[in-house]
């Protein structure tokens, strides 16, 4: 469903345009402005909903892990405190206390409820929880999505919701099980109620999202702090809605973790610590250039990300030959709405470790950002159009220059779905392939021995393993095989949150107790490239130790046509892009 109408003066139709988002019957409302006339169509409240539900659902079925920190630092760690086996990692451990319990029980406490109600499997619960996590997005998005179209002009909210709809970038991180992504629902949330001049309920979401989540988020909440001491004078709301949420937020997070951890614990000073105040930091891993994010913004949001990039110079354009009543918003300027998504570039730009999930928090933020730009483009073009004469000058932008704006969307949305064909065809593999050990024969029969316990091997490819939710029992244990990898890998937790391993250090280095014996081994995740080294050998050519349970396709990263990889062309990419073999591997001499 669609809603017409016809809208008056700048801040009056942004008014009438928020209240009109939310009325479910669709009606015509017609005004005059200077002679100017405009038919706005956009989905009204209930379609956005249903819109942006469907999709972040599909994305929790259908997108793959993204990154191993998400399995091994929370997929792991809540896998134990359900089932009282998982892998636990240094930060985890007590001697450094960097992660939440709180976080984790926050998300993982409605998959205890359905396990318990229903006697759901581990899978189930796995993305029960996936899907809890993609409405929660969902429904900030929603929030945010009305807040633009008020703020910000409907036009530029429709445009908004359609870069959203199919972008990867969403696709990705809106059911990930990630700090990150748990603080982009809050950020949502409290820029929409800053637009919307809600001062306690923005500082609010924006402590939930730093302290909660990720506290480097809070550098997004210093544009709002200054709105609210400094323009807006009201430094005492502020003041007081900081401390309320602290103590609202930090008493029961000090708490649990505490428990959990078996001595005084405040889990976000210690990140920062770490991070901020020890000699190397974070960038004891994954140190990126520059054009990391340059590349990965591209991937993930494509000429959105591009047009992102140009806001700022599009809005001075804009200022010099736009008139003003057409390009302003309603409450905040522009430098400031704004100003949370270019002070996160420079600072993550200028980090020397960079990774694809730090950019998270501010994804809807890009849309928005395209979408004024292309808001700009079709002013500008209107004013060509104007001087040129082939335009009335009393005519209405849009009805000249919606073209403009239906290349974008369509240029934008066909390489976001062959991006997200893409990402599950080439890397979607382990998840079906570690799910697929409970589709053995007499496998339930032999689960049902207690004191029977499976050891799924992993080597090269341990970054690749999903999750032990994926397990069919928890008598399966994951064992890490010697490969050229050289740092630290996880271990088992040994019963007891609160004990500290020997095992572990912060510092990145290998530790040899990890590894496992191979012959020992009952499963084997294996992909297959043709390439081998001694510590990195071939296991799937081992056919009189192992048998080929299921093989699945997955990219052979090393092979050129990066293009072709990256976003799925049908036919070219299938015939160029070279697809190595990934198998699960049983191996022969037990009876499963």
């Amino acid at each position: 469903m669609v809603k017409h109408r016809k809208y008056s003066s700048k801040a009056d139709h942004r008014q009438s345009n928020y209240v009109e988002i939310n009325k479910i019957k669709d009606h015509r409302n017609k005004s005059n402005v200077q002679g100017k006339t405009e038919m706005v169509m956009l989905p009204n409240a209930e379609s956005a909903l249903k819109i942006l539900c469907s999709v972040r659902l599909c994305a929790a079925i259908w997108s793959h892990i993204t990154d191993c920190d998400e399995t091994f630092n929370y997929w792991e760690p809540l896998h134990f405190l359900m089932y009282n086996t998982g892998l636990q990692t240094w930060e985890y451990d007590p001697k450094y206390a960097l992660r939440s319990y709180f976080y984790l029980l926050i998300n993982g406490i409605p998959g205890w409820i359905y396990k318990n109600i229903f006697s759901a499997s581990p899978i189930l619960i796995f993305y029960f929880i996936r899907c809890m996590l993609a409405l929660t997005c969902a429904v900030s998005e929603f929030y945010i999505y009305k807040s633009i179209c008020k703020e910000f002009g409907v036009h530029i909210g429709r445009l908004w919701i359609l870069f959203q709809i199919f972008c990867p970038g969403m696709f990705i991180s809106s059911s990930a099980f990630l700090p990150s992504s748990f603080s982009m629902y809050f950020i949502n949330l409290a820029l929409a109620a800053w637009w919307n001049q809600k001062y306690n309920l923005s500082t609010f979401f924006i402590a939930v999202s730093s302290l909660l989540g990720w506290p480097f988020v809070a550098i997004l909440g210093l544009p709002i702090a200054f709105d609210i001491t400094i323009r807006q004078k009201k430094t005492q709301t502020f003041v007081f809605w900081s401390l309320v949420s602290a103590a609202v937020i930090l008493i029961p997070m000090t708490a649990i973790d505490s428990s959990y951890f078996g001595k005084l614990v405040i889990s976000p000073v210690n990140l920062v610590l770490y991070n901020v105040f020890t000699s190397h930091g974070p960038n004891l891993y994954g140190v990126e250039p520059t054009s990391f994010y340059l590349i990965n913004g591209f991937l993930n949001y494509n000429i959105i990300w591009l047009m992102s990039l140009l806001t700022p110079v599009m809005l001075l354009v804009g200022y010099f030959f736009i008139p003003t009543k057409s390009n302003a918003t309603l409450n905040i300027p522009y430098y400031l709405s704004l100003a949370p998504f270019y002070m996160w570039l420079l600072i993550f730009f200028l980090q020397p470790h960079k990774e694809e999930r730090f950019l998270f928090p501010i994804y809807p933020m890009i849309s928005l950002c395209g979408a004024i730009s292309v808001d700009v483009v079709q002013k500008l073009f209107n004013r060509i159009n104007i001087k040129y004469k082939s335009t009335p000058n009393n005519s209405c932008y849009l009805n000249h220059t919606t073209c403009i704006a239906v290349i974008f969307v369509i240029v934008s949305s066909l390489l976001s779905i062959s991006r997200i064909i893409s990402l599950h065809r080439n890397y979607h593999a382990p998840l079906d392939l570690v799910r697929a050990i409970d589709t053995l024969p007499n496998i339930q029969e032999n689960l049902n021995n207690g004191n029977l316990t499976y050891n799924f091997c992993l080597g090269k490819d341990w970054y690749r393993f999903p999750t032990s939710f994926f397990f069919p029992s928890d008598q399966f244990r994951v064992r890490f095989l010697k490969s050229e990898f050289k740092g630290i890998l996880p271990a088992y937790y040994e019963n007891d949150t609160a004990y500290e391993h020997d095992y572990f250090n912060d510092k990145n280095e290998e530790n040899f107790s990890m590894y496992f014996e191979y012959e020992k081994c009952d499963f084997l995740l294996d992909l297959s490239t043709g390439r081998h080294t001694k510590l990195e050998p071939n296991y799937s050519d081992r056919l009189d130790e192992w048998s080929i349970v299921k093989s699945m396709a997955f990219v052979d990263s090393t092979k050129p046509n990066n293009i072709l990889r990256a976003f799925y062309v049908p036919f070219a990419s299938d015939h160029f892009v070279k697809m190595a073999k990934f198998n699960l591997l049983k191996r022969n001499k037990k009876n499963m």
